[in-house]
C-alpha cells in the first residue's frame, strides 16, 4: 500500500493549469492510406501501435484522475475541479478520435493485440488504493509528454503525410504537453509516496515499451514489411539515432526519479506555439 505523508514540497508549489477542450476540425471517416506516415512502413506501424493503446489507456487515465479527485478533501477538490474537467475533456476527445483512426487502420488487416493485454492487467487494479491508478497515470503522462515534445520538435517526421493526419498527431502532442501535470499533482495532493511513484514508473517503462514494440512488430508482420532493410533502418534512425525518440528522451525520463521532480520543470513553448499557429484547425468546446 502507498503510505500517506505529512506536509511535503508539493504543498508549497501548487499551480493551476488551464486546460482547454478542443474539437478538432478533421474528417476521420475517410480511409487512411496503408503507409500514411510519409510512405515509411516503420513509422506508420509505430504510430499505429501507439494509437491502438489510446482508447483503453485514455479511459483508464480519465477514471483514475476522477477517482483520485473524489478521494481528495473537499478544500483540495475546489482547487482541482476546473483542471480535472479540462483533463477529462481533452482525454475523452483523444480517445474518440483515435478510436475513429483505429477503425480506419483496422481495414488494412491490422489486429490490436495490445488492448486485450492492457485490459487484463488493468482489471487487477480494481478495488485497490486509488493512488496506484493515479501514479500509473502520472507515469504514462510523463511518457506521452516526452513523446509529444519529440513530435513537436520533429514535425518533419510526418513528412508528406496528409494534412489531417499531421494535424491529428501534432494536436494530440500539444494537448499532452498541456495536461502533463494533472495526474502528478493529484498524486502529490493525495500524499502519495515518492517510492511508489518511481516504482510505478519503472513498471510502466517496461510494460509500455514492450507493448509498443510488440504491437509495432505485429503491425509490420501483417503489413509484410517486417524484414525489409528500409524498415529496420528507419527504426534505428527514428528511435536510436542522434535525434531519435528514445535517445533524446532518456535524460528527461530519468529526471522523473528525482524526489524534487515536477513536470513543469521540463517546459518548452512548442505546445503553445503549435496551438496558436494552428487555431483554424479546431474550435474551443463551450466557448
Amino acid at each position: 500500500m502507498i503510505r500517506r505523508r505529512g506536509t511535503n514540497w508539493y504543498q508549497t508549489r501548487f499551480t493551476m493549469t488551464e486546460l482547454v477542450v478542443r474539437r478538432l476540425l478533421i474528417d476521420l471517416e475517410q480511409p487512411v492510406e496503408r503507409h500514411w506516415c510519409d510512405g515509411d512502413a516503420f513509422l506508420t506501424a509505430w504510430f499505429n501501435a501507439l494509437s491502438m493503446s489510446f482508447p483503453i489507456g485514455e479511459q483508464f487515465f480519465i477514471d483514475s484522475v476522477r477517482d483520485g479527485f473524489k478521494a481528495l478533501p473537499v478544500d483540495q477538490q475546489a482547487r482541482f475541479r476546473t483542471e480535472v474537467q479540462g483533463f477529462v475533456g481533452q482525454e475523452a476527445t483523444h480517445r474518440r478520435l483515435h478510436g475513429l483512426f483505429n477503425d480506419q487502420i483496422a481495414r488494412h488487416g491490422l489486429r490490436n493485440e495490445w488492448e486485450p493485454r492492457a485490459r487484463q492487467r488493468l482489471a487487477l487494479l480494481a478495488g485497490g488504493d486509488v493512488r496506484h491508478g493515479v501514479a500509473i497515470t502520472a507515469a504514462n503522462e510523463h511518457f506521452t509528454a516526452l513523446f509529444a515534445e519529440w513530435m513537436l520538435a520533429h514535425p518533419q517526421v510526418l513528412g508528406r503525410s496528409e494534412p489531417r493526419l499531421k494535424t491529428l498527431w501534432l494536436w494530440h502532442s500539444a494537448e499532452e504537453a498541456e495536461h502533463k501535470s494533472t495526474a502528478f499533482d493529484i498524486y502529490q495532493a493525495l500524499a502519495g509516496s515518492h517510492a511508489w511513484r518511481v516504482k510505478w514508473m519503472r513498471r510502466v517503462t517496461v510494460i509500455f515499451l514492450s507493448d509498443a514494440l510488440r504491437q509495432t512488430v505485429c503491425n509490420l508482420r501483417a503489413d509484410g514489411t517486417l524484414w525489409r532493410w528500409s524498415t529496420w533502418r528507419s527504426a534505428a534512425r527514428h528511435l536510436l539515432g542522434r535525434e531519435g525518440l528514445l535517445r533524446t528522451s532518456y535524460r528527461p525520463w530519468r529526471q522523473y526519479f528525482r524526489e524534487d521532480f515536477h513536470p513543469t520543470q521540463q517546459h518548452s513553448d512548442l505546445s503553445a506555439n503549435w496551438l496558436a499557429a494552428n487555431a483554424a484547425s479546431y474550435t474551443r468546446v463551450g466557448a
